[in-house]
């Protein structure tokens, strides 16, 4: 059994910055969670024999509490305020600048609400529009491409990334192509599911898909303004070149929100959750990574992909999707 080393609970109040599609930038807005973990997989675990594992992250986080409730409206007030730019084209939110209610109205229209019928599948739209702002908010990538609204009908679940970004840095670039899930538990035995998602995601024909998604919208000439940043982009994902050629460039974040006993039974951010919480992130980062490299470890590709395991808990996921999906059908309604 690998041992997981013990690493300083980072507790601080993040500041995220919320921009509009269009107009001036909007003032910082907070969201009150706690960052557990943010970490080099390396750094974390003394298995000397687990490789490879050099382009492996771990991002922690734990939502805060208020009159000793977790507080429930914060994260739906978290996704309320990204699920325009995850629903709606550019043409879209460019017919509705200034009408908030009216973006809303449209997004729902966009939303397949397969969290109402399917079981296994519940939560995994609101799992997705979490993952975007976390993307924006948290790794400060561009959204190119809002996935929800090419995601055309309920057969495209599976079909391709849950979330589409890039990343800029200096006059680079990385490509980002997440996979969200909403677990009820994630014991080992739950493990799997979310392995086989992102090796399908990692197929050179839908990455090929995606990328020609990217260069034929028109969000990449609004959201990149250097010439040419935008031209390496634009000639790196040529549908034409080979996916070797920009796969040392690819990350793939993997959101799993799960509900969690540790936090239905706290009252507040104390010590002692923090650390019960941290610890038991930890340990499931250990058993993913050691289960992804013996799955997706002998693909050509893999190790030069970069991943990021991104653990969200909850206290009760019925009542989260339950609000979620009331929301969407009030919304629906208008």
């Amino acid at each position: 059994m690998a041992i997981i080393r013990e690493i300083s609970c980072q507790t601080y109040e993040v500041r995220f910055r919320f921009y509009p599609t269009f107009g001036q930038r909007r003032s910082f807005k907070t969201m009150n969670y706690q960052i557990l973990i943010n970490e080099t997989f390396l750094n974390l675990t003394s298995d000397v024999n687990l490789k490879p594992i050099e382009k492996k992250h771990v991002l922690s986080m734990a939502n805060g509490f208020e009159d000793g409730q977790w507080q429930f409206a914060d994260l739906h007030r978290f996704v309320w305020d990204n699920v325009a730019e995850t629903a709606l084209s550019v043409k879209e939110r460019n017919c509705l600048v200034g009408k908030a209610q009216s973006q809303l109205i449209a997004a729902a229209q966009n939303l397949r609400l397969t969290d109402k019928s399917d079981d296994i599948g519940k939560g995994s739209e609101l799992a997705e529009i979490i993952l975007y702002g976390i993307m924006k908010h948290h790794y400060e990538a561009l959204p190119v491409v809002p996935k929800i609204f090419y995601k055309q009908n309920a057969q495209d679940n599976a079909k391709g990334a849950d979330s589409v970004h890039i990343v800029l840095s200096n006059d680079d670039f990385s490509l980002w192509f997440g996979e969200a899930k909403f677990y009820n538990s994630i014991e080992n035995a739950r493990l799997g599911t979310i392995i086989e998602s992102i090796g399908n995601a990692l197929n050179t024909e839908k990455l090929k898909k995606e990328n020609s998604i990217i260069t034929n919208l028109q969000d990449i000439e609004h959201l990149v303004s250097d010439d040419l940043v935008r031209k390496k982009i634009l000639d790196a994902l040529e549908v034409r070149k080979s996916i070797d050629e920009i796969v040392s460039r690819i990350h793939v974040p993997i959101l799993l929100i799960h509900e969690c006993e540790i936090t239905a039974k706290a009252t507040k951010l104390s010590d002692e959750y923090l650390k019960s919480v941290r610890d038991f992130h930890m340990d499931r980062a250990q058993h993913y990574f050691e289960a992804q490299i013996k799955k997706l470890g002998s693909l050509h590709k893999y190790p030069e992909i970069t991943f990021h395991l991104i653990l969200f808990p909850v206290p009760n996921k019925k009542k989260i999707v339950d609000k979620f999906v009331a929301n969407v059908e009030h919304y629906k309604d208008q």
